[in-house]
């Protein structure tokens, strides 16, 4: 399943649900957030912020593992 190309705008747990290939982004940041209830209702972009990643770069990473 594929949603199109992941956009900072797009909601964590759908992202993960679509494509759970990119966790492995998620966790070379140190982000738990694949099981955190604020998954549910945060964006790529919100993650990105709290744990100081530069936003294009995080988009540009999850982009190229969904792409593999």
């Amino acid at each position: 399943m594929t949603c199109g190309e992941i956009t900072e705008e797009m909601n964590i747990r759908e992202v993960i649900e679509k494509h759970p290939e990119v966790t492995a982004v998620f966790a070379k940041y140190n982000m738990g957030c694949i099981g955190c209830i604020a998954a549910s209702f945060e964006k790529i972009k919100d993650i990105a912020v709290v744990h100081g990643v530069d936003v294009k770069q995080f988009v540009k990473e999850l982009n190229e593992v969904m792409a593999k």
